[in-house]
């Protein structure tokens, strides 16, 4: 009994744990791109289940069927040379395993980098969601607005969004409407996403890069189009503009709160890359070759540390080296 005792303990475990499951925001998709991931995952893990569950039983009745006993001590199992059949078998089961996981895991990342099927009739909302330290920026071209912390979508619209940094690397991941993606310094990355269920979403940054990687959380918030209408009515209504100096203030600063504006940063600060359907001058402000340069400009408020001169090769001095290059030179 008391031999027991731990392996009933795991079950108990087992059975409390497995409720909070429904509480996993990736396995409580919100719309089509999360639901397709979603999905993905339960398959594998069925499949995962299913190979350990031949494995056990086939264990245990090893275990059972084989054991010692004290009416065969004497017993010596014949000599085999083995079974072509038994290996030909556990070889091809894992190819068709891993080939059928392969297959779907493929068919699911196409899918979701491309439009959901029931928006692909759409003109996708353009949203441009840069970071900087520790915050996010969300600029919509089309409304002619920008949120700080914070990104407001209509339901039953495809949503792209347009990913860029002004410091370190970012992983945009809303768990509840799809995947990560990240967002770099000097190029633009897409990721579509749709809301089919109005809420309230929590938004992060995948990518652990620094002290406030923590405080890069934002909310997602899905709301009708009429509702979003009124959204946007009411910005453009009562929020201010943001200049150009308050926005590099915005990107100094480490840690703020919900803003919003009536103009996108866009105008004076374009994204890297050829996006002029949204920029001024038809876009011909961009430089091609490294991003735009007020884009260039602005990052620089925010540049990745220099590396150490100092190596853990030449902190100590090694006698034998140097006695070797000594000798060399001597030659």
């Amino acid at each position: 009994m008391n031999k027991k005792g731990p392996l009933y303990a795991l079950f108990l475990s087992l059975i409390l744990l497995l409720p909070g499951c429904s509480s996993i925001a990736v396995l409580n998709p919100k719309g089509p791109a999360a639901r397709t991931l979603s999905d993905t995952i339960i398959l594998s893990i069925v499949v995962m289940l299913g190979v350990l569950a031949v494995v056990y039983i086939l264990y245990v009745f090893v275990l059972l069927k084989y054991r010692a006993k004290k009416s065969n001590e004497d017993y010596i199992p014949p000599h085999e040379e083995g079974n072509k059949w038994l290996e030909a078998i556990w070889i091809t089961i894992p190819i068709i395993i891993v080939a059928f996981l392969s297959v779907v895991t493929v068919k699911t990342t196409v899918d979701v980098e491309n439009v959901a099927a029931d928006y692909k009739d759409q003109k996708p909302l353009v949203i441009y969601a840069s970071s900087s330290n520790w915050k996010w920026h969300f600029s919509y071209p089309e409304e002619g607005i920008e949120t700080v912390n914070y990104v407001n979508i209509p339901v039953h619209r495809a949503v792209e969004f347009r990913l860029y940094s002004f410091g370190t690397i970012s992983s945009l991941w809303i768990p509840q409407l799809g995947g990560q993606k990240y967002a770099m310094s000097d190029m633009l990355t897409t990721l579509h996403l749709s809301a089919d269920t109005v809420g309230s979403y929590t938004g992060r940054n995948a990518n652990f890069n620094g002290k406030g990687f923590a405080h890069m959380e934002f909310e997602a918030l899905a709301m009708t189009d009429k509702d979003y209408q009124e959204w946007v009515k009411d910005v453009k209504e009562t929020a201010g503009p943001l200049t150009e100096d308050e926005f590099k203030n915005l990107l100094k600063m480490e840690y703020v709160g919900r803003k919003t504006y009536t103009n996108t940063h866009l105008s004076f600060s374009p994204p890297p890359g050829d996006h002029g359907d949204h920029m001024s001058n038809n876009g011909k402000e961009m430089d091609m070759d490294n991003g735009t340069t007020e884009h260039q400009d602005n990052k620089e408020i925010h540049p990745s540390p220099a590396p150490s001169s100092e190596t853990e090769f030449n902190s100590e001095p090694n006698p034998e080296l140097d006695e070797q290059s000594t000798t060399h030179e001597g030659h």
